[in-house]
């Protein structure tokens, strides 16, 4: 397993250009399986979870193509043959974006055997919702040895009523609803830019979808969609995780190649913490910050405070002055780096779903452990603030959905070196003098 060793204590002073979204990425790649032309999806990271997604559709019989050199965020994907619609255990295991294949392979193939989806360890997520919606729509699912499978001879248009907003859930149904038969309408669904971002992807494809983006959205379905090319939007929690390193080791960084709309709460809640934030434009943005204070933060569905932001946000809170409370109202188990922050002299307690951090802490040099995705970039975080040379192991977490991570801080300041799976240098064996 990779490892990074970090030093600490360098002020991040530059540009770093944010790459496309894996959460919108994911879901754009499973829409390829609606039509049978080509699809060609622009600016695609270079991350782990694509290339788990690529493996996926190429075992059900489809052509995907990931462009390298200088067309390196560029996927073709053909669907035109689906031989076999089953998204198997070992492929999907470590990503849970995997149930959304569901909704497509049931609106194209009629059929699907879907594995149960792996992922971050950071709380439920019920695909209850997604089976629920699907059997309103006609689709008759049974679980059986740890797979969905589903069956439908051709969906019918329903009238969806999320019991709670669900992301991959409305996206799911959105791609199983674009082909049914009749209307449908969803209400109560995710607002996130993401599920817009694959609305708009399926409308140039030829479906016909209202409302994408707000809490009710109707599809009239549609006998065959054809290909398209689309360019998805930049990654907004990477862009708020580089705004927060900015912030953190004191520098002055731009962050460019992003969609700032996208950034509403999070540029709030830095300012109020302390930092600058210049607009500069529609895709860039400027952060500087020098004495940063205690802000709480509640968790909340778009366009609220991020959950895959509460990470990063914590490990700043750990550098304020006085006392931030962090509330949780999305996953019940995602304060899995609260004790690795801990060993690194954060002063945290945690009650249920909270957690109160008081600062500034000093923090010090230590081996960590990544547990999931998010918790991996605050644990960067922290690591670029504290004294020494610390450790963060598991970084494979971090590859899921980081493209290039400790590159792009390198460039701009940052002392990061990967390392392989070997014992942990000791005092300044990686950055001589």
């Amino acid at each position: 397993m990779d490892k990074f060793v970090i030093r600490g204590g360098n002020p991040l002073v530059g540009t770093i250009r944010v790459s496309g979204a894996k959460n919108s990425a994911l879901p754009s790649m499973a829409a390829a399986i609606l039509t049978e032309d080509e699809v060609t999806l622009e600016n695609i990271p270079n991350v782990r979870d694509i290339e788990t997604e690529r493996l996926l559709l190429a075992s059900m019989g489809a052509e995907v193509e990931l462009r390298k050199g200088e067309l390196k965020d560029r996927t073709v994907i053909n669907c035109r043959t689906l031989s076999d619609p089953v998204a198997r255990y070992e492929i999907v295991k470590t990503m849970r974006a995997s149930s959304l294949v569901l909704g497509p392979l049931i609106a194209r193939a009629g059929v699907a055997r879907v594995a149960m989806p792996g992922g971050c360890a950071i709380g439920g997520r019920p695909i209850d919702l997604h089976i629920r919606g699907l059997e309103k729509m006609g689709a008759v699912i049974v679980q059986e040895h740890g797979y969905l499978e589903a069956r439908a001879e051709r969906l019918r248009g329903a009238h969806i009523v999320f019991d709670k907003i669900t992301v991959t859930g409305t996206e799911d149904l959105l791609m199983a609803a674009v082909l049914a038969e009749g209307d449908t309408l969803m209400e109560n669904c995710a607002r996130e830019p993401e599920v817009a971002d694959l609305a708009a992807l399926l409308s140039a494809m030829g479906a016909q979808i209202e409302g994408a983006g707000t809490a009710t959205v109707r599809v009239r379905g549609v006998t065959t969609l054809h290909g398209a090319r689309y360019r998805i939007n930049p990654d907004r929690i990477e862009a708020g995780t580089f705004l927060i390193a900015g912030a953190i080791t004191g520098g002055d960084l731009i962050v460019a190649n992003c969609n700032t709309s996208h950034l509403g709460a999070v540029m709030a809640k830095l300012e109020e913490a302390g930092a600058r934030i210049d607009v500069l434009g529609p895709d860039s943005v400027r952060v500087r910050a020098s004495e940063l204070r205690a802000a709480d933060i509640s968790t909340e569905e778009y366009p609220g405070f991020p959950t895959d932001m509460q990470a990063q946000y914590m490990a700043l809170a750990t550098q304020a002055e006085g006392v931030s409370l962090i509330r949780e109202n999305i996953f019940e188990n995602r304060f899995m780096h609260v004790q690795e922050l801990v060993r690194m002299g954060a002063n945290i307690k945690v009650d249920g779903s909270a957690a109160t951090v008081r600062g500034p802490a000093r923090l010090t040099s230590a081996a960590v452990m990544c547990s999931d995705l998010r918790a991996s970039a605050s644990l960067v975080l922290a690591a670029l603030v504290a004294e020494g040379e610390s450790i963060v192991d598991r970084v494979y977490h971090m590859d899921r959905g980081y493209e290039r991570f400790e590159e792009k801080l390198i460039g701009v300041g940052a002392q990061i070196q990967r390392l392989g799976n070997v014992f942990a240098p000791k005092e300044s064996a990686v950055f001589a003098g």
